[in-house]
């Protein structure tokens, strides 16, 4: 083979081989946006699969948050101190509605309190209903999160994504945030993880959790983002194989009656979290 022919070929591979990466990347944004952020902290957008039920088409997402070493965000319900984070899809295109869906959080114990939250990585599973199921779905978000070290300041994320029920590379991620979801329990129930009792004495609460894990926590909210409930202690007393909590309800918005209200008790162990309703009467 002539010396031309073979740098012909040569140059042909090379161009098929620039086209193949510039279809891979072009199919990798289509499922999973860029990062937006910096070194302390940055968000990206994660395309699920598609469901069908009853009827109806959702697809399944994934907010990705990844967090450096030391520093750490905010659950929904941020505890003593922190800002939840707020989300904000209004620029998304076939969008009917989003859920978005939090994973068992942490305890977050420092100088300025106990509050709850995550460090690291954490992914927030989303249920995205399209207006027309027959079409894509243009995941549009604007995050507003606050990020902790020492100090908390403020942060800003926006990302944007396809759905068309084609999963990322990267699924394995959202499966991991879907892992850790809690399912809902009622007091009394007799799972492994499991809230047997809840007790109030004026304004004081106890429950009593069932747990396979000693490093069990617990959370408590309120029926609005008003009440700001402090985060449950762990106390003696408990039967044999369970853990105690408890908490005053303390935060309660003026004029806010505790006749009636429902809380909103999350259980968390290791890798298994439980929420379960409980109404103060």
């Amino acid at each position: 083979m002539s010396p031309n022919l073979l740098l012909l070929r040569a140059a042909i591979m090379t161009a098929n081989l620039v086209v193949m990466v510039a279809v891979a990347s072009l199919a990798h944004a289509a499922d999973t946006s860029e990062w937006d952020g910096d070194q302390r902290a940055a968000v990206r957008l994660i395309a699920g699969r598609q469901r069908a039920s009853a009827g109806a088409t959702t697809h399944t997402a994934g907010i990705e948050i990844r967090l450096a070493p030391g520093w750490k965000t905010y659950w929904r319900y941020p505890g003593d101190s922190g800002v939840p984070p707020r989300f904000d899809f209004a620029a998304s295109r076939n969008l009917k509605s989003v859920q978005v869906r939090f994973p068992g959080p942490y305890r977050l114990a420092d100088e300025s309190g106990t509050s709850i939250g995550y460090k690291n990585h954490v992914t927030l599973p989303l249920e995205v209903v399209p207006q027309d199921a027959g079409q894509p779905v243009t995941l549009a978000l604007k995050m507003d999160y606050a990020i902790c070290e020492k100090i908390c300041i403020p942060a800003e994320a926006r990302a944007e994504v396809t759905l068309t029920g084609r999963p990322a590379a990267e699924y394995a991620t959202l499966g991991r945030g879907e892992t850790r979801l809690p399912v809902r329990a009622k007091v009394g129930d007799a799972g492994v993880l499991a809230i047997r009792a809840v007790s109030r004495e004026g304004k004081r609460v106890t429950v009593d959790v069932a747990s396979p894990s000693a490093n069990v926590e617990l959370f408590a909210e309120g029926p609005t983002g008003e009440w700001a409930l402090p985060v449950p202690s762990p106390v003696a007393g408990a039967p044999a194989g369970q853990q105690r909590f408890a908490f005053a309800l303390d935060g309660v918005p003026p004029g806010a009656s505790l006749a009636g209200a429902e809380l909103l008790l999350t259980a968390v162990a290791g890798d298994l979290a439980i929420e379960v309703p409980f109404r103060l009467d």
